[in-house]
């Protein structure tokens, strides 16, 4: 059962140069999923860098997701995708990556899109955004009780995003999400691996 901190990278906050550096310490951290998230680079480029996570994931005995690239998680044979609703099929994504792949989906505020995911055989759903986000500001706010209300009806995993800190997190978890998927607040974060191992032990 997927349950835990979920890491996202960004291409702001973890360039190139330092992704390995911040990711490693995510995972020290205690974070149970990274996602490679790259809206700028190469094809070859992003191979590499997911090349590189994927080897310190498995280091850490930790799965690493790919946003939205099925041609690039099939490349690298990576331990699952998350789809936005505009991207590729869950079927086409689980005929590709095979029966053990972790697929999820994004589902905003709808729980028909979350039962549909269910249905076309998604390994978790993840809603949000529930609070004011730096990284997608633009995206439509969810309300908190969805959550609790998605857990009566949904047995996968359920992920929550969105402007989730230290602060707020506990309220999430309490109504029902059994992971939080966080950018900023772990890779914003003065010290990393510190606020990683926070939101980690409010899971404990």
């Amino acid at each position: 059962m997927l349950r835990g901190l979920y890491a996202i990278t960004d291409s702001l906050l973890t360039p190139v140069h330092t992704i390995e550096q911040k990711v490693e310490s995510v995972l020290k951290g205690g974070a149970q999923l990274i996602q490679y998230r790259d809206k700028v680079n190469s094809f070859e480029k992003k191979e590499f860098i997911a090349l590189k996570l994927q080897g310190l994931c498995k280091q850490y005995h930790r799965k690493l997701i790919i946003n939205d690239d099925l041609k690039l998680a099939h490349a690298i044979t990576a331990d699952g995708i998350h789809l936005g609703h505009n991207d590729a099929s869950i079927d086409e994504a689980r005929k590709l990556l095979g029966p053990d792949a972790i697929i999820g989906a994004t589902c905003h505020d709808s729980l028909t899109l979350a039962q549909s995911a269910v249905a076309d055989g998604a390994s978790y759903v993840a809603f949000g955004r529930f609070y004011s986000s730096t990284t997608k500001p633009g995206a439509p706010t969810c309300p908190i009780e969805l959550l609790k209300e998605a857990r009566q009806s949904i047995q996968i995993p359920i992920v929550a995003i969105g402007g989730i800190t230290l602060k707020n997190a506990p309220a999430i978890i309490a109504e029902g999400a059994n992971m939080i998927a966080v950018v900023h607040g772990v890779f914003g974060a003065d010290n990393i691996e510190k606020r990683s191992q926070e939101l980690s032990r409010l899971f404990n």
